[in-house]
């Protein structure tokens, strides 16, 4: 069987580095793009079928070098998962611009850059693009008026993408995870906080990183093949529950 070909981002941890795994479990050869090259090397060494690429996705000139170079090792791309993404919390009166294009330039450019680079290969291969927005891009919440509006800017380009893609057989879709239980958040996310969204969200718990990536590599695969230009909340049930988390409002 000819194994398919997939460009994840953000592969050196978390959700991209799950996905990674899932996919290279059934039977894909993955490209993993990560700025992090020391953590990445780490991440890929015992990984057959996959291959690391150092890559700032928000740089034109990284990834018009890295995409060529990735088509070259794999000769082709079936699959993007654009997974690479940044986070700054704080109100949005303390917000500066710096702060505010360091996160677009990664969470909206780096998808944007990294599609565009690859079109040309998922039509050939009628491949798929799956980005990874966030609950924060759904519903509203303090702290995150440039996280927030980032990923809510990446939902709207994955509907463009489907719209102008779809007839060349290219699907595009996005996927929202909500709290994922990850070191980083695990770090950050106080006992009040924690306790809080277990309130808010349905199902009581967090996420897990492979819980998101199941829904990644499904819609990566063919039993996706008449879904695109869907938004799917992998959140416990969280954006059904209203706007906003109590826990967080006095922080701002």
């Amino acid at each position: 069987m000819t194994r398919k070909t997939a460009l994840i981002t953000g592969a050196a941890r978390g959700i991209g580095l799950a996905t990674t795994k899932l996919m290279l479990e059934r039977g894909w050869k993955v490209a993993m793009i990560d700025r992090d090259s020391e953590e990445l090397a780490t991440a890929s060494r015992d990984l057959e079928n996959a291959a690391p690429f150092e890559c700032d996705v928000s740089v034109p000139t990284q990834v018009d070098a890295t995409v060529p170079a990735i088509l070259e090792k794999f000769g082709g791309l079936d699959a993007v998962v654009n997974n690479a993404g940044v986070a700054q919390f704080g109100p949005m009166e303390e917000t500066d611009f710096r702060t505010w294009r360091t996160v677009m330039e990664t969470n909206l450019d780096g998808v944007f850059l990294i599609s565009q680079a690859t079109i040309p290969a998922l039509k050939a291969s009628g491949g798929s693009i799956v980005n990874i927005a966030s609950i924060s891009g759904l519903r509203a919440s303090t702290l995150r008026v440039a996280y927030g509006t980032s990923k809510a800017a990446v939902i709207h380009l994955t509907k463009q993408q489907a719209a102008e893609l779809g007839e060349h057989g290219v699907r595009a879709n996005c996927v929202c995870p909500g709290p994922v239980r990850t070191k980083l958040a695990m770090a950050v996310h106080s006992q009040d906080i924690i306790d809080a969204y277990h309130d808010a969200i349905p199902l009581n718990r967090y996420g897990s990183e492979m819980e998101i990536a199941e829904v990644i590599a499904f819609l990566c695969s063919e039993q996706a093949s008449y879904v695109t230009g869907q938004v799917i909340a992998s959140d416990g049930g969280f954006d059904s529950t209203g706007i906003g988390l109590p826990a967080l409002r006095g922080t701002s």
